[in-house]
C-alpha cells in the first residue's frame, strides 16, 4: 500500500464503495422472481465520494444513522474491503476491534487462541509472550484459560478476544461498538484502557451508537449521510447536528 506523509496516519481520497443486495432468499424464491421478471438485485451506493484525513494521535468518531456507510468505512480502513474507485492510505499498524474474536477456533483453549489472534492481529509470538499475564489478567477468567472456548459463555469469549486486541502494539486502533463488550464494569474497564491508548499517542477510529460517549472520548467527529460527508469538526458539534 502507498505511503502517505508523516502527519497523517489515514488518508481517503474520493472512495466509493457499492454493493449488491439480493431480494430473494431461497431458490424457489428466485424462481418465482425470474419468472415474474423482477430484479433479482440492486446497487446499494455505501459511501460515494468520501475524502478525509486523520493525523497522527487523533481520536475520531464516524457517526451516522443506520446505512451511512459508517462501518464499511471502518472496514475500509482495516483492509478488510477494498474500495471501487478512490483510494484508502494508512501509515503504521492497524488493528480493528470491528468483528471481535473473528479469528479464535473453538477446539482451542483460550490459551491456544491469544497466540492465534494476537498473531492476525500482527504481534510475532515473542510480542505475545511478553503481553500474555496482562491479556489474561485484564480479562478476568484466567481459571478458564486452558478450557477449550467453545466452553466458554459469550461474555467470557468477548473479554478474552476484547483484551487480545487492546493488548496489540498497534499505532491505529479501529473500535466498532465498543460497549457491546461483557457486562458494565468490563465495559467501563475497556473504556478505560482505550483512554490510556489515545493518551499514549495512539489514532482511534471510533463507531459507535453511545453518542455520548463518542463524544466525550473523541475530539473530532466526521458524520456520514447517505455515503457522503455531511459535517467534519467537533465530536459534539456532530454529535448535535445529528441529534437535531
Amino acid at each position: 500500500m502507498p505511503r502517505i506523509s508523516d502527519t497523517s496516519r489515514i488518508r481517503i481520497e474520493d472512495v466509493h464503495k457499492h454493493f449488491k443486495l439480493r431480494h430473494t432468499h431461497s431458490i424457489k424464491e428466485t424462481f418465482v422472481a425470474a419468472m415474474r421478471r423482477k430484479p433479482l438485485t440492486s446497487d446499494f451506493q455505501a459511501l460515494d465520494g468520501v475524502s478525509f484525513d486523520i493525523g497522527e494521535g487523533e481520536a475520531v468518531a464516524l457517526l451516522g444513522f443506520n446505512g451511512s456507510g459508517k462501518s464499511t468505512m471502518l472496514k475500509l480502513i482495516s483492509g478488510v474491503l477494498r474500495p471501487d474507485e478512490g483510494r484508502v492510505l494508512t501509515r503504521g499498524r492497524v488493528a480493528g476491534l470491528i468483528e471481535v474474536g473473528a479469528g479464535f477456533h473453538p477446539d482451542l483453549s483460550g490459551r491456544e487462541n491469544v497466540y492465534l489472534n494476537a498473531a492476525i492481529l500482527g504481534m510475532s509470538k515473542q510480542e505475545t509472550k511478553e503481553q500474555f499475564d496482562s491479556i489474561v489478567e485484564f480479562s478476568e477468567i484466567e481459571k478458564f484459560i486452558d478450557t477449550e472456548v467453545k466452553h466458554y459463555s459469550s461474555g467470557m469469549f468477548l473479554r478474552l478476544a476484547f483484551s487480545v486486541a487492546i493488548h496489540t502494539h498497534v499505532d491505529v486502533l479501529l473500535i466498532d461498538e465498543i460497549l457491546s463488550v461483557g457486562d458494565e464494569p468490563f465495559q467501563r474497564k475497556c473504556l478505560a484502557r482505550v483512554r490510556e491508548l489515545h493518551a499514549q499517542g495512539k489514532t482511534l477510529v471510533v463507531v459507535s451508537h453511545d453518542l455520548n460517549m463518542v463524544s466525550d472520548l473523541c475530539e473530532r467527529g466526521i458524520l456520514l449521510e447517505g455515503g457522503k460527508v455531511r459535517f467534519d469538526g467537533p465530536s459534539k458539534s456532530a454529535v448535535e447536528l445529528m441529534r437535531s
